[in-house]
C-alpha cells in the first residue's frame, strides 16, 4: 500500500482485520493490533522511535501520532504506546506518551511526551496533558492543563468499552464493503 511506508528498514506491522483508510499515512516502527481502525487523514510516524497500537483500538480522523528520539541523555526517548480498546477522537495529537486500555481521548486533545493515561480514563475534548503527567485510572479529566474532575461512574466505564466495540463493528462494515 502506498500509505504504509518503510523507513530505515522498519516496515509498519499491521495485524489481522485492521482497517486503514487510503488517506491515512503509517511510517516506520509501527505495530497495529487486531481489529483496530485507522480513519481518514491520520498520520502515524514511527521514524525516530516506535509506536505500538493495541487490539480493537480506533484512531479517528486527522489525528497525529509521533514520538521523541532516543539520545545519550535519554536512551529510551519517548515511544508511543496505546493499549487495547482505546478510542482516540478526531484531531488528537499523541506525542511519545502511554495510553492504557479502555480509555477515551476526546476530540482535539493533546497528550505530550512521557505522560501516562491509565486504564479507564476519560479525557474531555480539547484537553492538554503536559509532559510526564500521570492521569489516574477511573477518572474524568478536563482542561488545559488537564485536571481530575471526578470519578467515572460504572456506566461511563462500560461506555468506554462500548465505544471501542462500536468502532470494531464499524471498521468491519468498511472492510466488508471493500470486498
Amino acid at each position: 500500500m502506498q500509505n504504509i511506508q518503510t523507513f530505515q528498514s522498519h516496515t509498519p506491522q499491521v495485524a489481522q482485520r485492521v482497517y486503514v483508510h487510503s488517506s491515512a499515512t503509517i511510517i516506520g516502527q509501527v505495530q497495529i493490533g487486531d481489529d483496530s481502525s485507522i480513519w481518514p487523514s491520520v498520520a502515524i510516524r514511527g521514524d525516530v522511535n516506535f509506536i505500538q497500537i493495541g487490539a480493537e483500538t480506533n484512531i479517528q480522523e486527522l489525528s497525529s501520532l509521533h514520538v521523541n528520539h532516543r539520545s545519550p541523555e535519554d536512551p529510551q526517548g519517548a515511544p508511543l504506546v496505546i493499549g487495547n480498546r482505546v478510542t482516540i477522537g478526531h484531531m488528537v495529537i499523541l506525542h511519545g506518551c502511554t495510553i492504557e486500555d479502555e480509555s477515551l481521548i476526546g476530540m482535539g486533545s493533546i497528550v505530550m511526551d512521557k505522560a501516562v493515561v491509565q486504564r479507564h480514563v476519560l479525557l474531555a475534548a480539547g484537553s492538554l496533558v503536559p509532559e510526564g503527567k500521570v492521569l489516574e485510572s477511573g477518572y474524568l479529566y478536563v482542561g488545559r492543563p488537564a485536571k481530575q474532575v471526578r470519578a467515572l461512574t460504572s456506566e461511563e466505564i462500560i461506555h468506554l468499552k462500548q465505544s471501542a466495540a462500536m468502532y470494531v463493528k464499524l471498521k468491519q462494515a468498511y472492510l466488508d464493503e471493500a470486498v
